[in-house]
């Protein structure tokens, strides 16, 4: 939901007045400085709260900040969860986690983008932090749990989480305790000491009891610190303390109820009423309470309850905000349910209207499903869903459907179709299927005005996209271009949607042409309803469809338009600004402009991921690749490869460029021809397939790897198969009007034919693909080849076709070929912004064996400091690690004198 997080569940407990010291446990949690997990593990009541709370009052050793969270059970929608958790954080640290938050609210993003963006803000901030996330027990949703233990294995060392839970969280605790990462306080190490509880009952209770008394009633209770706590109060005022002593017995619930129960009857009627009407709350207020209770005394009776020490807890400084004690709350609605069952709904009813008059619309929604006002709870859900969409909230969204009545979804079939967009946002498609087809029964597939037909159009998108989740390409363009017959005309976010979904399925089956006009509506539509960061996408979309038609000057001016919309839009900088950049480079780059291209991939990076869509931290590393692979270094270039295969996000986009077809042409430029081979028949790739589109690349790639291997096999003729192979290849790419693909093809027919001494065929193909690639400067298509072509180049330059441009050729292959093969490195690169002498120093340091610590301390420098000098250094360099760093150096000549002794810096 849109609007402010609640402040109280960040704030740190205050301590409370009759408090125990606890210095034992204080000073272990202070000893835990080498553990990145701690686990405060125990049943409710044992002081798990209390214990962590005097020990952040203190404040942990070696000055960490504090940050904290209380869970409640709403926070099992993982988009709340992480919002609060990053909440918390920036607490701690102004603007720590901005950047993951970002990625967390974007449409497309994954958890696990969001945890890394958010693991490496924690990794550059020089701080060191102690997050606490207490009552984890309430979290029961799995992708919550999954998410934190991605982070907990991956924790650094900036941050120490810190989990108080009544039960182990599903975290892979055997490992962290092998590995000394884990500090557990258990039960047994919570509960009162025999001194430590004489200290409650006579120290801060002022009871008298002797040692015997104490004994009996700490045995009985077996450290349960609540139980002990109740007794205490029950006893106060008490003539006959050792008849109640003497009786005190059984198990956990019974002595709970029955000590819960002497001390509510010792409770004025007022306050005993107070006490049960507003425990149906899970924070309470003044206002708030007298809402529920219908009287004007609420803020005096919150502070009158919290001086008795009556199970409440203050949230906040000013102690305007409160909730109870857990135990203590569930045995209240208990009494509530047996005492006074019928008011329930009315008290219910109280609260809902109070916290939607005061903006908090999720808690007004659950008070009126606990109130079992379903009718008045589905026009609430109603009302809240576009914000819920918005803000990406689906799992609540789900929850609250969900625990409606079957009959009241199927008699509202917004909800219906609401429930079945929820479940698709989360990857579930078991559902789906029944909740459209109940809408379209309610709405009537020819529903007539504007509501039934958007509705109507509605469930055809979700269906277009339930197809496109199943590789149903098919039905996916049957539903959306019924969604376009439906739609009103002035619905542009959701034509938008639906012409884009029909041009995926065009796009899938290569019918490019048609897929582009599809995707120029979308983007008019998008434009129209004031969706920027939707249209970047768009344009995305439409840049790759112009470079498979070979119009790379028609793709430039698409990323050139989406940079003119993102400058007129600079706050906040709109999502996919970054992505135009990284479309930037990549066509520079085939233009021969290889800086330019690494330029523009700096760019991008340091906009960062508030600036990205979803595709945009795969496609720069496929970009940071191709320049690696420019450039000669083909290791680098393949770690990239690997990296952008983690984090490859399709986003519906047809899968043409599969990373490891590009990761088995690199194999090829290294010679591993074997290597690439196995990978076609691992991927079931043969030269006598039936073609398709979106296998093109893998049977160029195929085709490349059998050219290699034409010679190595005397009895195989990989050279003719090639041949044939790249004919019906070469007839398809014309068929569909992909002309970039044409002159890779004829690229590849000149070198095949050259192989076979067809120098005919050779030269017919190679005049071919100069006359489609001049007009669109295409140059690495040509020089990534190397010396074969150059030598075909020069032969075609004597004929005079083309001269200027093959001339042009013919020198960038001497620039990149005759010299860098020679000496086996690539020519050296200008920076243009140069290393700091500071700089070169860290640089240098860099690629020794030294780590971080031992370089800052050879630098007399702070690791903060150092940390910003390696920033720096990546950026300069176009750098995203160490070691990719210090590789680049090398490339560049700047570690020519790193055995210079270190004691000269």
């Amino acid at each position: 939901m849109a609007g402010p997080l609640l402040e109280t569940k960040l704030h740190i407990p205050g301590l409370r007045r009759a408090l125990v010291s606890r210095r034992r446990l204080s000073d272990r949690l202070n000893q835990a400085d080498g553990q990145t997990l701690i686990l405060v593990s125990a049943p409710a009541g044992f002081g798990k709260t209390t214990v962590l709370t005097e020990w952040l009052a203190e404040g942990p050793a070696n000055g960490r900040s504090l940050a904290w969270l209380s869970l409640d059970q709403r926070d099992n929608d993982p988009t709340l969860f992480w919002t609060y958790l990053v909440a918390a954080l920036d607490k701690a640290s102004d603007g720590l986690g901005a950047k993951a938050l970002a990625i967390l609210r974007s449409q497309q993003s994954g958890t696990e983008d969001f945890l890394t963006t958010l693991i490496n803000e924690l990794q550059a901030v020089p701080n060191r932090f102690v997050l606490v996330l207490d009552d984890y027990h309430v979290i029961e949703s799995e992708d919550v749990q999954e998410g934190l233990a991605f982070l907990v294995e991956n924790l650094p060392a900036q941050l120490q989480l810190v989990i108080a839970s009544r039960a182990d969280p599903a975290l892979p605790l055997p490992r962290l305790r092998a590995r000394g990462r884990l500090l557990e306080i258990r039960a047994a190490d919570l509960r009162f000491t025999p001194e430590e509880a004489a200290t409650y009952f006579n120290g801060v209770m002022g009871l008298s009891l002797n040692a015997q008394d104490i004994a009996a009633l700490e045995g009985r209770a077996e450290g349960w610190i609540a139980a002990l706590q109740l007794a205490a109060l029950s006893m106060q005022g008490r003539e006959d303390v050792s008849g109640f002593i003497a009786g005190f017995a059984g198990d956990d619930r019974y002595i709970v109820d029955y000590l819960a129960e002497e001390v509510l009857q010792r409770q004025p009627a007022d306050v005993r009423n107070f006490l049960l009407q507003t425990s149906i709350l899970n924070r309470l207020n003044g206002p708030l309470c007298d809402a529920v209770t219908g009287q004007n005394t609420g803020k005096a009776m919150l502070e009158s309850i919290d001086r008795g020490n009556l199970f409440v807890v203050p949230l906040d400084d000013r102690r305007w905000w409160y909730r109870y004690h857990h135990l203590f709350a569930d045995v209240l609605r208990a009494r509530l349910m047996d005492e006074q069952p019928g008011r329930l709904s009315e008290l219910h009813e109280r609260a809902s209207l109070w916290h939607e008059q005061n903006g908090d619309i999720p808690e007004a929604i659950r008070h009126t499903m606990a109130g079992r006002d379903f009718e008045r709870a589905a026009d609430m859900i109603e009302l809240a869903i576009p914000a819920m969409r918005k803000d990406r909230q689906e799992a609540t969204l789900s929850r609250w459907l969900q625990a409606l009545p079957g009959e009241l979804i199927h008699a509202r079939p917004g909800l219906g179709v609401a429930y079945a967009g929820a479940l698709l946002a989360s990857g579930e498609l078991t559902g789906v299927d029944a909740r459209l087809e109940e809408a379209e029964q309610r709405v009537g597939t020819t529903a007539e005005g504007g509501d039934g037909r958007n509705l109507t159009g509605s469930i055809a998108i979700y269906r277009a996209a339930q197809a496109l989740a199943v590789g149903d390409t098919a039905a996916a363009m049957m539903h959306a271009t019924t969604a376009l017959g439906l739609l009103a005309k002035d619905d542009h976010l959701e034509r938008g949607a639906a012409s884009g979904l029909l041009a995926l399925g065009h796009w899938t089956n290569g019918d490019l042409g048609v897929a582009f006009g599809l995707w120029s509506d979308s983007y008019s539509n998008l434009e129209r309803a004031g969706h920027h960061s939707d249209m970047l996408g768009c344009s995305i979309a439409l840049a790759d469809i112009r470079i498979a038609q070979g119009r790379l000057r028609d793709a430039m001016a698409i990323y050139e338009r989406g940079l003119e919309v993102a400058g007129r839009h600079p706050e906040p900088i709109l999502r996919g600004t970054a992505d135009m950049h990284v479309g930037m480079s990549m066509l520079l780059l085939e233009r021969g402009e290889r800086e330019a291209a690494r330029q523009h991939l700096l760019a991008s990076q340091k906009l960062g991921e508030d600036a990205s869509l979803p595709q945009n931290p795969y496609r720069s590393r496929v970009a940071m690749a191709r320049v690696l692979q420019s450039e000669g270094d083909v290791g680098g270039a393949l770690e990239q490869l690997d990296e952008a295969e983690r984090l490859y996000v399709g986003d519906f986009f047809p899968e043409v460029h599969p990373v490891a077809a590009l990761r088995a042409r690199m194999w090829i430029s290294q010679g591993r021809t074997s290597d690439a081979l196995r990978w076609a028949r691992e991927r079931g790739i043969s030269d006598e397939d039936e073609l398709s589109y979106v296998n093109e690349f893998e049977h160029i790639t195929l085709a490349r790897a059998l050219l290699a291997r034409h010679g190595a096999q005397p009895t195989e003729d990989s050279a003719g198969r090639a041949i044939a192979l790249l004919g019906r290849l070469l007839r398809a790419a014309e068929e569909g009007g992909r002309t970039g693909t044409v002159v890779e093809l004829l690229v590849l027919m000149a070198l095949a034919h050259q192989k076979v001494a067809d120098d005919g065929a050779a030269r017919a193909a190679l005049q071919r693909a100069v006359a489609l690639a001049e007009p669109e400067g295409y140059v690495t298509v040509f020089v990534d080849e190397g010396q074969a072509m150059a030598s075909l180049l020069e032969a075609l330059a004597k004929q005079e076709s083309a001269p200027d441009y093959v001339g042009w050729l013919v020198e960038s292959l001497g620039t990149e070929t005759h010299e860098t093969e020679a000496q086996g490195i690539p020519a050296p690169q200008r920076l243009l912004e140069p290393l700091s002498e500071r700089e070169l120093q860290v640089l240098r340091l860099l690629s020794s064996e030294l780590d971080g610590p031992e370089i800052a301390r050879e630098l007399t420098i702070s690791l903060n400091t150092l940390r910003t000098h390696t920033k720096n250094i990546y950026a300069k360099l176009g750098a995203n690690s160490r070691r990719s760093a210090v590789r680049r150096a090398e490339e560049l000549g700047l570690l020519k004198d790193h055995h210079i002794n270190h004691q000269m810096w």
